[in-house]
């Protein structure tokens, strides 16, 4: 039931952000090249990974109840899960959080407001070091 290597199947990607603005943003300037499920909250997104495998997930530091930072951490630890590639986005530049979730190994993060181009260039970079690490090249 996977998706085929070479096919029409676009990669999955799943936006977690908790402002309904920035999901449409994110939806908008990637929909053309994924296919990208949105949820607004780290509780939703977890119920989500219990039933699906996104090729990618971008997911907020700043969120009310569940921040990205503890979703990241349970994303982590569950089985089958730990290894998708996970592209934080933040609204602060704050040093400490950046830190503690490269800590739990995220491929890259971004400043919001991002520029459309930004988000595409810096998640196809993130598919190309998947790709290439897969090859045994990374």
């Amino acid at each position: 039931m996977g998706q085929t290597e070479g096919g029409d199947s676009k990669r999955r990607i799943l936006a977690v952000d908790d402002t309904a603005i920035i999901l449409t943003r994110i939806s908008n300037t990637l929909r053309e090249e994924y296919d990208v499920v949105t949820v607004n909250s780290g509780s939703r997104a977890l119920k989500y990974l219990e039933q699906e495998k996104p090729d990618l997930i971008l997911l907020d530091i700043q969120m009310a109840q569940k921040d990205g930072i503890t979703t990241l951490r349970e994303i982590r630890s569950m089985r089958g899960r730990s290894d998708i590639p996970v592209v934080m986005l933040t609204g602060v530049e704050d040093k400490d959080m950046v830190l503690e979730s490269a800590k739990l190994g995220i491929c890259d993060y971004i400043l919001k407001p991002f520029y459309s181009e930004d988000l595409l260039k810096r998640i196809q970079r993130v598919f190309e070091q998947e790709e290439q690490r897969r090859k045994g090249l990374g």
